[in-house]
């Protein structure tokens, strides 16, 4: 029987990405997404199953799965790929502004397991992958808030591994750079919108921006085919690897984040990001 994948977040992105990649590869795929009207080419085959999911409703996370199933007679993976970033500094940000942001990237993907949950344990398998960043093993300037949610979405994932597995079932996580390489971008210039101007974080933004202006121009080209080819490998590797990261742009920082000294580490990462104190003087 040809397996099953639910993915969220399809309408764009590695999402739907994704979608494409496993149907072309035979599986079966349920496609959600908050507005199916942005479907695209995913409405045109038959091994897809357009639902309309918002992470950050109950209803149509149970009702996904309720249908999914009794479509398709089973679901074997789940991808927890709906998400965004808040960037900006963290003072600027309103509490309402940062509730949002752990509502989708780490309380909609538990919601989504939490639903599936029943299901793979029913059949003693299944398999969870759920879309971190690199800023889910470094803290960005800038992103103080939007990595405080993937550090809670791998810190999750990593315990939650451990109560599944005598059950079968099998929690991944993916850790991609390029973010330049999707429509990530737009929505986080987008949600910059809801963020407070204070003055005294000028200089630092002019300079931040300055920096990551740089990183996006050496985004990997090729990161929606990397990512895309490391969440079907998660799929079906039958391992119980933990952590894939795909992308070249990301993989520096976080090889010295994993495999150097703290000290060592403060070292390179005070190169890139901070800003010099000749350059501070003069703005």
């Amino acid at each position: 029987m040809k397996k099953t994948v639910l993915i969220t977040g399809t309408s764009s992105g590695f999402g739907a990405a994704a979608a494409n990649f496993f149907v072309n590869h035979g599986w079966n795929v349920i496609a959600t997404m908050r507005d199916i009207s942005k479907a695209g080419d995913l409405q045109n085959s038959k091994d897809v199953l357009i639902e309309k999911l918002d992470v950050q409703d109950n209803t149509t996370i149970d009702s996904t799965i309720a249908t999914g199933i009794e479509h398709f007679g089973k679901i074997d993976v789940v991808v927890n790929n709906a998400g965004y970033g808040l960037f900006g500094v963290f003072e600027s940000a309103s509490r309402d502004a940062i509730q949002q942001q752990f509502e989708v990237n780490v309380f909609g993907a538990m919601d989504v397991v939490r639903a599936i949950l029943p299901h793979f344990r029913a059949n003693r398998s299944g398999t969870i992958i759920n879309i971190s960043s690199g800023a889910g093993v470094i803290g960005f300037p800038m992103a103080s808030i939007y990595s405080s949610s993937k550090f809670a979405l791998e810190g999750w994932s990593e315990g939650l591994r451990y109560e599944l597995a005598s059950l079968g079932i099998k929690v991944k996580i993916i850790e991609p750079g390029g973010a330049g390489a999707t429509k990530f971008m737009q929505r986080v210039g987008g949600e910059a919108g809801r963020l407070q101007y204070i003055e005294d974080y000028l200089p630092f933004l002019e300079h931040t921006g300055a920096m990551y202006g740089g990183m996006q121009g050496n985004s990997d080209p090729d990161a929606v085919d990397k990512v895309v080819d490391a969440i079907y490998t998660a799929a079906t590797d039958n391992t119980d690897q933990l952590r894939y990261t795909p992308t070249n742009d990301i993989k520096p920082i976080l090889d010295a984040r994993r495999s150097t000294s703290e000290a060592e580490y403060h070292t390179f990462t005070r190169s890139i990001f901070e800003q010099k104190k000749e350059e501070s003087s003069a703005n």
